[in-house]
């Protein structure tokens, strides 16, 4: 089975909807880190605070095959297409993964059985 690294940066209000839509999708386990986003465009200034957005980055490790599946219900979801929201997602090949939960190799078995 070949894996890819599923990358989700959201805004941390919205980071358990995500969650919850990656799951349905066919997701097990997630690892939550939380950060900052810094565009182009100057940041928001009131009463003399800096107004940052917050954001949450999920990190799945995924099946090639259901990777795809977990993208399009985040992006959907998540109205990713839209330039004004804070969210992206992207993948990433791996070629070497140890440490996997054997009952989440079971579940993605099982998901990528019903996706054929």
């Amino acid at each position: 089975m070949k894996f890819v690294a599923l990358v989700a940066i959201v805004p941390e209000e919205r980071e358990e909807e995500a969650v919850e839509v990656a799951k349905k999708a066919g997701a097990g386990a997630v690892t939550i880190l939380h950060g900052r986003s810094m565009g182009l465009k100057e940041k928001k200034i009131f009463f003399g605070l800096t107004l940052e957005e917050n954001v949450a980055i999920l990190h799945f490790i995924l099946p090639r095959r259901l990777s795809l599946r977990v993208m399009k219900a985040l992006a959907r979801a998540l109205d990713m297409e839209n330039t004004e929201t804070v969210s992206m997602a992207y993948t990433m090949p791996l070629s070497h993964v140890v440490g996997l939960n054997v009952e989440e190799l079971h579940k993605f078995e099982h998901e990528i059985r019903n996706l054929l």
